[in-house]
């Protein structure tokens, strides 16, 4: 057992060393602050909702996916600190970065825990989620600091598409503690976040709006897909304490995320 343990501390200290080491960074050019800071939400959001998958299964294939997401994340934050734009102040981003440093400590100190236990900390857990909503916020702040700052005018429908994607994620995330963890309402975050079944129709509304407008295609066909999906899962999310096909929802959400990053791609294209 104490071998085991050793191993087991051993394959954490080597992913979150190589998590935050920044992967390419260097051979990607700065982007749009705007997009950075769009990934950077999405990114932790994914990352929260492997790491409560984690809690259900344990398996590595899990546990690379958080490391994934952190590292996703890790490189927007990078390229944010390079960005010569001046959108952000010195101050600002290095304040998100403290936030986030302070998120990667705590799923770090989970993991390590759920590895060497089989079961979370409720503390523990309880921080780290609310820690993922301070940064979130504060990552949405900037987001529109730097909209201001940068005088952007983003198409409605790209606007529609990053939230409905930071939505998406977010559900993602909740549904999957409440599958994954007896103890869900423990530590799925603080009092003031939004409940599931008010989110699924906020991105009624999100989708809505990415729908109207002239779509032809690539664009039409995606959209069409991503609403078919949606309507697929809309009621789990609504009704989210009836039992549920939980893997179904969970790989038709991760669908929905993938066609609203495309749908982004296409739209600024066509901008």
């Amino acid at each position: 057992m104490k071998t085991t343990h050793l191993r087991t501390r051993s394959l954490v200290a080597a992913l979150f060393l190589f998590m935050l080491t920044s992967i390419g960074v260097q051979a990607q050019e700065a982007e749009d602050p705007l997009a950075q800071l769009h990934n950077f939400r999405v990114s932790n959001y994914t990352s929260l909702d492997a790491f409560y998958r984690f809690l259900g299964n344990g398996s590595t294939d899990i546990l690379n996916q958080i490391v994934a997401g952190i590292n996703s994340a890790n490189d927007s934050m990078n390229l944010l600190a390079e960005s010569t734009s001046g959108v952000l102040t010195n101050e600002q981003v290095e304040s998100l970065n403290s936030e986030f440093d302070k998120f990667k400590s705590l799923m770090r100190n989970n993991i390590t825990d759920v590895r060497n236990t089989g079961y979370p900390d409720l503390r523990l857990a309880s921080d780290m989620a609310n820690q993922a909503l301070v940064m979130n916020d504060k990552a949405a702040e900037f987001y529109q600091v730097a909209q201001e700052s940068s005088k952007a005018n983003t198409s409605p429908r790209v606007e529609a598409a990053r939230m409905g994607a930071v939505t998406i994620a977010q559900m993602m995330a909740k549904y999957s503690v409440r599958t994954n963890s007896s103890v869900a309402q423990t530590f799925q975050g603080t009092s003031k976040e939004t409940p599931l079944d008010v989110q699924a129709k906020e991105f009624d509304q999100l989708l809505s709006t990415l729908t109207k407008g002239d779509s032809k295609g690539e664009l039409k066909a995606l959209l069409n897909d991503i609403a078919s999906k949606w309507q697929f899962i809309r009621g789990s999310y609504i009704n989210y304490n009836e039992d549920n096909v939980s893997f179904v929802i969970d790989r038709y959400s991760k669908r929905i995320l993938e066609g609203l990053t495309t749908a982004i791609e296409l739209l600024q294209q066509s901008d």
